[in-house]
C-alpha cells in the first residue's frame, strides 16, 4: 500500500523512527486490535491506538457515560453522559483519526460471546473493571491462542502483563482464581486518582504497538507494578513454569470459559 500526502504527514513521527518507519506503520494499518472495557484504562488505550493509526480497533462495553466516569475516562465529554461507551469511544476516535475503522460492540463479553469476539483480531487490550472479566478474558485469549494485556488500578497503584501464547505465563498463572466477593475493595469503594488510568492505559497501548511492529521487549513473563505516590515501578520477574496452570498448562483442567459474578471495579488490580 502506498501512503497518503495525509498520511505521510499525520505518521511522519512514526516513519523516521527506525524502530518503525514505513513498513511498522504498514502493520499498524493493517492491525486489528480488541479493547474490552471503555472506561479508566480503555480510554487513553483507544486513543493512543487511534492517533498510531491502528488500522481496525474494536471497542466492546456495555455502559452508558456517567458523569464520574468524567474524572479519569478521558475518551468522553459531558455532552456524552448518557450516551452508550462504545458510541462515545467511536466518535472521538474518529474525530481524531479517519483513518481508524472502529467497530462498536455494546454489549457484557461473557463465556457465550467472547470466543468469536477475539476470534478476528491480532491482540487484545483488557481494560475491564472486575476480577471476574479478567480472568474469562485470560481463559478465552489461552484458547484462542490470542496474545493480550492485562492492566488494573487502584487508588494510586497499577499493574500491567503481557501474555504471548507459548512465550510465558497466562493471568491465571499468577492469580489463580478470582477472589471471593468483596474481599478486595471496588475503586467506587476505595477510590482512584484519574491519572491512573493514562499512565497504564498508555503503556498497554505501547505493548500493543511494540507486538504489532515487532520491536523491543514485551512485559511476557513479568508483572510491572506502579506506585504513583513514590513514583515507584517495579518489574517483578514472574515464574516461567506454566505447566501446572489450570488453562494454559501442559494438562489444562479449565477446558471451557466461566461466568464468575461480576463486580463493579474501575480498573480491579
Amino acid at each position: 500500500m502506498a501512503f497518503s500526502n495525509e498520511q505521510l504527514e499525520r505518521y511522519s513521527r512514526h516513519i523516521i523512527l527506525k524502530e518503525i518507519g514505513a513498513k511498522g506503520q504498514k502493520k499498524l494499518l493493517n492491525a486489528k486490535v480488541l479493547i474490552i472495557g471503555a472506561g479508566g484504562l480503555g480510554a487513553p488505550v483507544a486513543m493512543y491506538l487511534a492517533a498510531a493509526g491502528v488500522g481496525t480497533i474494536g471497542i466492546a462495553d456495555a455502559d452508558e457515560v456517567d458523569l464520574s466516569n468524567l474524572q479519569r475516562q478521558i475518551i468522553h465529554a459531558t455532552k456524552d453522559v448518557g450516551k452508550p461507551k462504545v458510541l462515545s469511544a467511536k466518535e472521538t476516535m474518529n474525530e481524531m483519526n479517519p483513518d481508524v475503522t472502529v467497530n462498536t460492540y455494546h454489549t457484557f463479553v461473557t463465556s457465550e460471546n467472547i470466543r468469536k469476539l477475539i476470534r478476528d483480531y491480532d491482540f487484545i487490550i483488557d481494560g475491564t473493571d472486575n476480577f471476574p472479566a479478567k480472568f474469562l478474558i485470560n481463559d478465552a485469549c489461552v484458547m484462542e491462542k490470542k496474545p493480550f494485556s492485562h492492566a488494573g488500578i487502584i487508588r494510586f497503584k497499577g499493574q500491567l502483563m503481557t501474555y504471548v501464547p507459548g512465550q510465558g505465563p497466562c493471568y491465571r498463572c499468577v492469580f489463580k482464581n478470582p477472589p471471593p466477593k468483596d474481599a478486595v475493595p471496588t475503586c467506587k469503594q476505595a477510590g482512584v486518582v484519574g491519572a491512573m488510568g493514562g499512565v497504564i492505559g498508555s503503556l498497554q497501548a505501547m505493548e500493543a504497538i511494540k507486538f504489532i511492529v515487532g520491536q523491543g521487549e514485551l512485559l511476557t513473563g513479568n508483572l510491572l507494578t506502579y506506585d504513583a505516590l513514590k513514583m515507584d515501578f517495579r518489574k517483578i520477574k514472574l515464574p516461567h513454569n506454566t505447566d501446572n496452570c489450570p488453562v494454559c498448562g501442559k494438562n489444562p483442567t479449565i477446558t471451557e470459559l466461566i461466568d464468575y459474578e461480576q463486580a463493579e471495579c474501575d480498573g480491579a488490580l
